[in-house]
């Protein structure tokens, strides 16, 4: 990038770009370093919950348990069940026709300990936070994304006007001391690059656009991403179901056939007189193999199937397992029989990317190492904006805000080529570009032609 006008493109964006994502990137992170820590969070302030044990000290049967859960709350349907290992309870989620979801915890006896909202819960209150700051607005999401294009384009930027002005070489003296602040904000961001990068991308499944086109790329071409089984778009209630199988067509059970496809979108304990009880499941589920902890989602109609995963994403404290332990079965919800099963060795390249990259976004894919190098990201990253801040105070002057001032020259070729790349990469970046780009035209053509029609004159 030797040609004439890269610098002053790249630091007007930079400069700007920053301004208006800086007060995002700071939810982002504060909420990122929040949701770290969740597991140990939860395992502190849900004791009862996690833990606890009910009055009644009688045993009773899983589906007895699931009888006494449907009494008690009529206005709700049973839609999965998590069997934890020791020592957690288990949980079963119930949802009624209006969105809203408890948790039941069953104590060793499958007896009921206590309830809860999952909105209310520290792990989904600090998701959403992070994820779309509480609205649930996909408009929001977009500018979640947006923001995280652009921080990409923030570390790039920045590494080339570090090297451009030679910042770190400067000596000590006068003039270096002013920009003692800039040459920390430059360091800081040397340093964090490739972490902070390796974050952002394994954010990607959680994005509102990118992440469901790589979806899509991974359905259309299984070799990349999912298996060979037929896709359709992903049902709700399926948040413990690993990403990399979430948005698979499951199998449908030999019972009722001939009614076509369709696919609700609530996976519920149907009033089936003829479906296996979940005791049997639960056999057949040992049978093959399959340990604690995993979740039994029920099926979503008469063609349906019991789905039982191990996920390595699941978001939910006790429930997460090592990617490589991931797995995704289904069972025949009139006979119980085994029908199919997908594990990690059987995801595509993009399937087993995700599967790796979101434990490992979210802190806990090598235990407490994970956690505390995500975390001295995060406050390093705090640190950057705080230092680019007071490098640009400190050359705030009365009257003079300082403020970088635009070139009336063409964007060198080596600036386009890398915002055309990095647009390819980041359609939503690209876009916001290909807006900023066309205004800086509409600027440049307007400004040229006064200098010619003054120089006329």
């Amino acid at each position: 990038m030797n040609n004439k006008n890269t610098f002053n493109p790249f630091r007007r964006l930079h400069f700007y770009a920053a301004w208006f994502i800086t007060p995002l990137l700071l939810t982002l992170t504060l909420s990122g370093i929040g949701f770290l820590f969740y597991t140990d969070i939860e395992n502190s302030i849900y004791e009862k919950e996690f833990f606890g044990s009910s009055p009644l000290q009688e045993q009773q049967s899983i589906d007895e348990a699931i009888q006494a859960i449907e009494k008690e709350y009529p206005e709700y349907l049973v839609s999965k069940i998590s069997m934890m290992d020791e020592p957690y309870n288990d949980r079963v989620t119930i949802s009624n026709v209006d969105g809203d979801s408890l948790y039941i915890f069953l104590d060793d006896n499958n007896q009921i300990v206590t309830s809860q909202n999952t909105k209310n819960t520290y792990s989904n209150f600090m998701r959403n936070f992070h994820s779309s700051l509480l609205t649930e607005s996909t408009f929001v999401r977009y500018l979640v994304e947006l923001t995280a294009c652009w921080t990409v384009f923030l570390i790039i930027s920045g590494i080339y006007m570090t090297f451009k002005k030679k910042l770190l070489a400067k000596k000590a003296g006068k003039s270096s001391n002013k920009l003692k602040f800039q040459k920390i904000h430059a360091m800081i961001g040397l340093v964090i690059t490739i972490p902070l990068i390796v974050i952002i991308i394994t954010g990607i499944p959680w994005s509102v656009f990118m992440g469901s086109h790589i979806s899509k790329l991974g359905q259309e071409y299984p070799q990349l991403g999912r298996t060979e089984l037929r896709n359709n778009p992903p049902q709700s209630d399926i948040d413990e179901i690993p990403w990399a199988t979430r948005s698979l067509n499951p199998p449908v059970s030999e019972h009722t056939a001939g009614h076509g496809d369709h696919h609700p979108a609530v996976h519920t304990r149907a009033s089936n007189p003829n479906q296996q009880s979940l005791e049997h499941i639960i056999s057949n589920v040992q049978n093959e193999n399959i340990t604690k902890p995993y979740s039994i989602v029920y099926p979503v109609d008469e063609l349906g199937v019991f789905t039982v995963s191990k996920g390595s994403n699941t978001g939910v404290t006790g429930l997460d397992v090592s990617p490589y332990e991931e797995t995704t079965a289904y069972f025949d919800q009139y006979s119980g029989e085994f029908i199919a099963r997908v594990n990690f060795d059987d995801y595509g390249i993009i399937g087993k990317w995700f599967t790796w990259g979101i434990p490992l976004h979210e802190g806990h894919l090598f235990g407490l190492a994970n956690k505390i190098m995500n975390l001295l990201v995060c406050i390093a990253f705090l640190t950057a904006i705080v230092m680019g801040f007071l490098s640009w105070m400190k050359k705030i002057q009365p009257g003079n805000l300082n403020l970088p001032k635009r070139t009336n020259k063409p964007w060198s070729i080596g600036a386009v080529l890398t915002l055309l790349i990095l647009g390819i990469l980041m359609p939503l970046f690209g876009l916001s570009v290909l807006v900023i780009f066309v205004i800086e035209s509409i600027i440049y053509i307007s400004t040229k032609n006064k200098k010619t029609t003054t120089f006329a004159g």
